[in-house]
């Protein structure tokens, strides 16, 4: 056999090769994916409750400014820097020696007063004893009466400075006018202080009781209006229900509070009302100056309700997955209109009664075939019917 032979020989079987090869592949099919078995569920109706935030300040009921009516040195201070007193309690004491002296001389010049009233009374008897023999006028009656009534005058504005001097001395004593916690004190020993000072020696703030404001925007405002009972704006106000309050560490005040003021008009700056709440304070656990936040809640009647868990974020929208008549995926995007708990209260997308995917959607595609799984109370109702079938 030459080689010619040989290289036909060859070529023959390497083709007849290739051809059983692409035969066998094309009766060989791609294998395909199983369905995926997820569990679904239907879409409810039910009661919605959401929970509207706002930003507030705390103010104490009372807050107010300890500031000196007389001027001196401040000689003593009785209490310290955010120290709870009650009222009447001594904080605060000015020299009190020149107010001293005053008193003492405004009340020496009451004796004098007296003296030379006792006087006047004795020469106004006498001179009435003598008119009555001729010996005088009734003109130096007259002059007399008036001298005496002069006198009983000046007694009287003796007496008045004492009083004044006396409540000059007892400003030097500075008391607590409320109870409250003091803040800061912006005044030491030593220092001179005045009625006319810019800063008050401290601030005394009542708070056995709170004010919360916080502001709303003119939606919110309008929303608030429309869900409450009432004609006017305080009658809605009155029977608003009661609203909660969250502290700086993140939990809920164990108080609630009552919304009982609003302002009259909006702010044109920020476009909102202001609104003031009361809390009580029993334990002092907030005060003046602090910050939280309003909580409101909101309640709404058959609303379509998603669990928040069965659906996903794409680009800011939110979509679910739901089945077809085939049971095969179905993407959808749907309109959510608020959060009550750990469910989403939809407004559009997808109606009461609809199936939807409730986990295990990560790798699902839409167009994929799923073998639906019953939970919660569909399960125990196919269960149920189960049951019943074999009895």
């Amino acid at each position: 056999m030459n080689n010619l032979s040989r290289k036909l020989i060859s070529g023959s079987v390497i083709a007849c090769g290739l051809f059983l090869l692409q035969s066998c592949n094309k009766n060989e099919q791609a294998p395909q994916m199983p369905p995926m078995e997820l569990p679904v569920s239907r879409v409810e109706q039910g009661k919605g409750l959401v929970s509207k935030e706002y930003p507030a300040s705390i103010e104490g009921v009372t807050d107010v400014e300890i500031r000196p009516q007389v001027s001196g040195y401040l000689h003593k201070v009785y209490v310290d820097e955010g120290a709870y007193v009650r009222a009447g309690q001594p904080l605060f004491q000015i020299d009190s020696r020149m107010y001293a002296e005053q008193y003492n001389t405004a009340k020496a010049g009451v004796s004098v007063a007296r003296a030379n009233l006792a006087n006047l009374k004795i020469d106004l008897d006498r001179r009435k004893e003598l008119v009555k023999e001729s010996i005088v006028s009734n003109i130096q009656i007259q002059q007399a009466q008036a001298a005496y009534d002069g006198a009983k005058a000046s007694l009287a504005q003796a007496e008045a400075a004492v009083q004044s001097a006396r409540i000059n001395l007892e400003f030097c004593t500075i008391k607590a006018p409320v109870s409250g916690y003091l803040s800061r004190i912006n005044y030491r020993l030593g220092s001179l202080i005045s009625p006319s000072g810019v800063e008050p020696i401290t601030v005394l703030s009542d708070s056995h009781e709170v004010n919360v404001y916080f502001s709303m925007s003119e939606k919110d405002f309008l929303t608030f209006q429309n869900s409450q009972i009432g004609s006017t704006i305080q009658e809605k106000i009155q029977k608003a229900p009661m609203v909660g309050l969250q502290i700086a560490d993140g939990h809920l005040y164990e108080e609630k509070g009552k919304i009982d003021a609003v302002e009259g008009q909006f702010n044109s700056n920020t476009g909102s009302v202001t609104f003031r709440a009361k809390f009580n304070n029993p334990k002092s656990i907030i005060r003046g100056g602090n910050t939280g936040k309003i909580v409101i809640d909101q309640n709404y009647d058959n609303v379509t309700l998603i669990p928040i868990a069965s659906t996903s974020n794409i680009q800011d929208k939110v979509y679910i997955f739901t089945l077809d008549k085939d049971n095969k995926a179905v993407q959808k995007a749907i309109e959510i209109s608020g959060k009550s708990g750990t469910n989403y209260m939809v407004s559009s997308g997808i109606k009461a009664g609809e199936s939807y995917i409730v986990s295990g959607f990560e790798r699902l595609q839409p167009g994929m075939p799923v073998v639906p799984k019953p939970t919660g109370q569909q399960a125990n109702k196919t269960q149920a019917k189960a049951v019943a079938g074999k009895s």
